[in-house]
């Protein structure tokens, strides 16, 4: 058996052995949406949901997590928000949720995947209601800190692709106000404490990445951004220059960083085995939390 493959053969059969607490779901805003959200009619909502499989959600009309608490013989108290991708239409749930949330529980970490709201709401600010999301969900995570047994001040975000961006966002843009106090949670921060963008999508003028190889400018990092992780191939349109020169704004303003960018992979791969260098990303990510004191347990 090829050795790159060694770890994910050992990681298929943790899952075959139901290694895992039963995971619960909740939803995150306990009455209204925030003001000024958006609604789909009742042939927009059918239309979505005919879309839907168990690898794809193509509509969600409020936003849940899915808690999939770490083993108790394996929990140090780290927890993380996941944030799937697809272009902020879908949610890739299982390869970009759900494994990765499996795979945050054999390292001890506690994972809550988001179920953000898609499709998109806003044609110009398509990030802008998942990102009241994934800071309500952040917010509300912390809140529970006791409950989940995580340490209120290890609590971070991973995405990917769309979901990198919002990772991205709720990283640079936690000072942004983006809906009214709902309760208690609330009194707290939105700002994870580490974030990890993989193969991150949008972080250009106008979400773009595929034409110019520069930050848009709601990447507004400052010296307060939290330490981040990225991972992101050469072949993948110009996500992996942008991914670089935000490596580089993070670098300027002595924020603690670590970039991956491997030059084969493409996008869309979650953790999915293949011969590309960049199947080892999660290696890479475990070895960097471990650097940062994220996987010992207090």
């Amino acid at each position: 058996m090829p050795a790159i493959l060694k770890p994910f053969l050992c990681f298929a059969i943790l899952l075959s052995t139901n290694a895992f607490a039963q995971q619960t779901e909740f939803e995150i805003w306990p009455g209204e949406l925030p003001a000024g959200s958006v609604k789909f009619d009742a042939e927009q909502v059918a239309q979505f949901k005919s879309k839907t499989t168990p690898e794809r959600i193509a509509y969600i009309k409020r936003a849940s997590l899915t808690h999939f608490p770490a083993p108790a013989d394996k929990a140090n108290g780290c927890g993380v928000v996941i944030c799937p991708g697809g272009g902020y239409n879908i949610l890739a749930w299982d390869h970009e949720g759900v494994q990765i949330a499996q795979w945050f529980n054999s390292i001890g970490v506690s994972a809550f995947v988001l179920k953000y709201r898609v499709p998109r709401r806003i044609p110009d600010k398509i990030h802008w209601e998942p990102m009241q999301d994934v800071q309500r969900a952040i917010r509300v995570v912390r809140h529970n800190a006791k409950k989940y047994d995580i340490d209120p001040n290890r609590i971070g975000t991973l995405g990917f692709s769309a979901g990198g961006h919002l990772t991205v966002m709720s990283g640079v843009q936690y000072e942004t106000n983006c809906y009214e106090r709902v309760d208690k949670a609330d009194d707290l921060s939105c700002r994870p404490n580490f974030i990890c963008p993989i193969y991150c999508a949008y972080l250009g003028n106008n979400y773009d990445d595929r034409k110019e190889i520069e930050l848009g400018p709601l990447v507004t990092v400052t010296k307060d951004t939290p330490p981040t992780f990225m991972a992101v191939t050469w072949d993948d349109a110009l996500r992996g220059a942008q991914s670089a020169l935000l490596f580089a704004r993070l670098r300027q303003h002595d924020v603690p960083a670590e970039l991956h960018a491997f030059t084969k992979g493409g996008h869309g791969y979650g953790m999915r085995p293949s011969k590309n260098a960049v199947s080892h990303w999660p290696q890479h990510l475990q070895a960097w939390m471990q650097t940062q004191g994220l996987l010992t347990k207090r």
